[in-house]
């Protein structure tokens, strides 16, 4: 749910114009900075959504996206500051398409939320950057680690009385989309220095929100609190996520970044059982764990 830090790759491509050379790892305030810096980035994601759901009774899951949408873009495009004008046809139907997908992320992924909880809906959600991971590679630890994310989400949408299998299908569409935008991702960073790309694609996905939250807003005219609560999402999951990932990139390593990455799920649980009420049993944390496991194990061998 965060704006655009899907893959370490692909934030570094995008944070950075030149090349990325972090420190691995370093010692002292550097290395302690650059843990806190991730783990407080994955805790107000998190908490981000968590406090965007209370919104979704006046405004629903898409009037909370178009606000969210709305703060990507500002943010952004404070940050990319991308030439659109000088913009190529071969450069902009890449960023149209990462625009589309990104959008398209988002409210599946919020309507799942909305419909499976947050802890559920965000670990399935993670399937698609660990799917592009494991995709790529020929070893088999990765093979292993490929049957234990399965057996995770066997787990997970295991056939039960008040098991809502639209909502979890919408949370396996985040997670396609969520691939989908890894992949386009690194095109747009190959045609497009910078972080101008990502910056565009979220100008254009705001627009296209521009009208659907106007309409949502004409026929159920939002509190002032459920508006605090959209926009509170919007800082939380990409302001702040945003410019965590500038700072943090510069301090730890890629593969350590995506490392600490796979505590979302975790994060996503324990924020959705403390702050909205939703709790998981036993076999719904066995399948978030089996998750989790499968992308750090995959990660920390690719470092070795």
């Amino acid at each position: 749910m965060r704006v655009p830090s899907a893959h370490p790759e692909a934030v570094a491509r995008r944070t950075h114009p030149g090349p990325v050379s972090p420190v691995a790892w370093p010692y002292g305030r550097t290395r302690l900075s650059g843990v806190a810096t991730m783990v407080g980035s994955a805790l107000s994601n998190q908490t981000g959504a968590a406090i965007g759901s209370l919104a979704f009774p006046v405004l629903g899951p898409v009037g909370v996206v178009a606000v969210r949408q709305y703060v990507a873009a500002i943010v952004l495009l404070a940050v990319g500051r991308p030439g659109l004008r000088t913009f190529t046809r071969r450069q902009w139907w890449p960023v149209l398409l990462l625009a589309l997908v990104f959008g398209t992320m988002n409210l599946s992924l919020y309507t799942a939320v909305d419909r499976i909880g947050l802890g559920l809906a965000v670990t399935l959600e993670f399937l698609g950057p660990l799917g592009i991971a494991l995709a790529a590679s020929r070893r088999r630890v990765d093979a292993c680690c490929a049957a234990v994310a399965v057996a995770g989400v066997v787990t997970l949408m295991r056939p039960r009385p008040s098991a809502d299998f639209l909502g979890m299908g919408l949370a396996l569409l985040a997670a396609g989309c969520w691939a989908a935008y890894i992949l386009l991702n690194r095109t747009v960073g190959r045609r497009i220095p910078g972080a101008g790309g990502p910056a565009a694609a979220a100008a254009v996905s705001a627009l296209v929100f521009l009208p659907v939250g106007l309409t949502v807003a004409l026929r159920h005219p939002p509190t002032p609190a459920a508006v605090g609560y959209a926009v509170a999402a919007g800082v939380l999951s990409s302001a702040v996520p945003c410019l965590a990932d500038l700072f943090t990139l510069r301090r730890v390593a890629a593969p350590a970044f995506g490392l600490f990455m796979s505590i979302n799920p975790v994060l996503a649980g324990l924020v959705g059982w403390l702050v909205l009420g939703q709790g998981l049993g036993r076999p719904e944390w066995a399948g978030i764990g089996a998750v989790v496991a499968a992308n750090a194990l995959s990660i920390s061998v690719s470092r070795d």
